[in-house]
């Protein structure tokens, strides 16, 4: 146990809280367990130290550990947490928990034996998470994290600190947000770099690696994490790899599975199956014309990648601006919203708006005669009535 407080202390010696997303407040820290999961790379062990070392002195009531540890090839998670609890730790901070066997398991009986010490964990296999729920019901409050958003993108580039706003507060005044930003620099002139980049807080350890560091994830997710979910075959893993790169060469586009199967190899049951798998992975999003009612392995309506740094990581620099407009828009507002296909239009948010996406030509005929309808422009800073300048959507998280 030495060597793993030894190496907490380094890490807490290490960890700089001068920039911290604004995540950490949305979590009620109150909570006896709390579990961070999101996709890899968007910041979650940074999170969880940087709230360590901003609230806790280093003392042996608190241990921050991560589960891929060598030390826990011989030692189980549950003998670490009696010999801490016996000793007065009050709070044991778990990195990486999917990397430990049954670590579901052993976490419930913790909560069940040490009633007065308090778990934080977290997790890059959303998988892998979401299967062991069962284990954790009614014990675990989960936060999903996302990446950055283009709000975060500009505070950590420029050292400003604007607000997130509602989607309706954005609907509403978007003028007057736009103003309010307008005064202090011009987001267009980013906008393209967070596209490219931004998403991943990685990035700011080194730009040049940022795209060499996000195939390494993307990798470890089609050939550790989806492979362990589902017990799929060494041999599928390369099917897996085909069929992401052909949605990756295509994105956003209406799903043809016939077309698709006969393309990879794959039969249509399992195309379905690893298209859930892949979304459930936070690789790819599905958009479907009415989510009530939807199975896992529906057909979705169309397919994009989940963010537009996979889009430039999978498929390089010449990018449709129309699939990397319709992407950022998506990919912010799945985290405030329900976002559908629109009949008219090309997303319907919430069961009441359509949003029409294109660049500053844009015209509003795809959705004339539409109730609470708006056109969201690209390479605009401001916009007037139902038309809002699309970098603006960044701002809601």
């Amino acid at each position: 146990m030495e060597v793993l407080i030894q190496r907490f202390y380094e890490k807490y010696a290490q960890t700089n809280v001068n920039s911290i997303r604004d995540f950490e407040q949305k979590v009620d820290w109150n909570n006896r367990v709390i579990g961070l999961k999101g996709s890899r790379g968007v910041g979650k062990t940074t999170l969880l130290l940087q709230h360590i070392k901003k609230n806790y002195k280093p003392s042996g009531k608190i241990l921050y550990t991560s589960l891929d540890h060598f030390w826990f090839a011989e030692n189980r998670l549950y003998y670490l947490a009696d010999i801490f609890y016996k000793k007065g730790g009050e709070i044991l901070f778990l990195d990486e928990v999917h990397r430990y066997p049954d670590w579901s398991v052993e976490l419930k009986n913790i909560y069940d034996d040490f009633r007065d010490l308090k778990i934080v964990f977290t997790g890059s296999s959303l998988l892998h998470l979401e299967k062991s729920r069962a284990d954790l019901s009614r014990r675990a409050v989960l936060y999903n994290m996302p990446g950055l958003s283009l709000r975060e993108f500009l505070n950590f580039q420029t050292n400003n600190s604007f607000p997130a706003y509602t989607l309706q507060e954005i609907i509403n005044k978007h003028v007057e947000i736009a103003i309010s930003v307008l005064e202090k620099l011009k987001p267009l002139k980013f906008f393209q770099d967070y596209l490219n980049y931004g998403y991943y807080p990685f990035y700011l350890e080194n730009i040049d690696s940022f795209h060499q560091k996000l195939s390494e994830a993307v990798h470890t997710v089609l050939e550790v994490d989806i492979p362990q979910f589902e017990s799929i075959q060494t041999s599928h893993i390369l099917l897996l790899k085909k069929l992401l790169q052909i949605i990756s060469s295509s994105v956003p586009f209406k799903p043809n599975l016939q077309s698709i199967s006969q393309r990879s190899g794959i039969s249509i049951n399992t195309l379905k199956k690893y298209i859930y798998l892949l979304d459930r992975a936070n690789i790819i999003s599905l958009l479907h014309a009415d989510s009530k009612g939807m199975s896992n392995l529906s057909k979705p309506e169309k397919i994009f990648l989940q963010n537009t740094n996979l889009m430039y990581n999978l498929s390089g620099e010449n990018q449709n601006i129309g699939n990397l407009r319709e992407t950022f828009f998506l990919t912010n507002l799945k985290e405030v919203g329900k976002v559908e296909a629109a009949k008219s239009g090309d997303f319907f948010v919430n069961d009441k708006y359509t949003f029409e996406i294109g660049g500053k030509w844009k015209n509003q005929k795809q959705i004339k005669n539409i109730s609470d309808s708006f056109i969201v422009k690209d390479e605009i800073e401001t916009g007037n009535d139902n038309i809002i300048p699309l970098w603006l959507f960044g701002f809601l998280y």
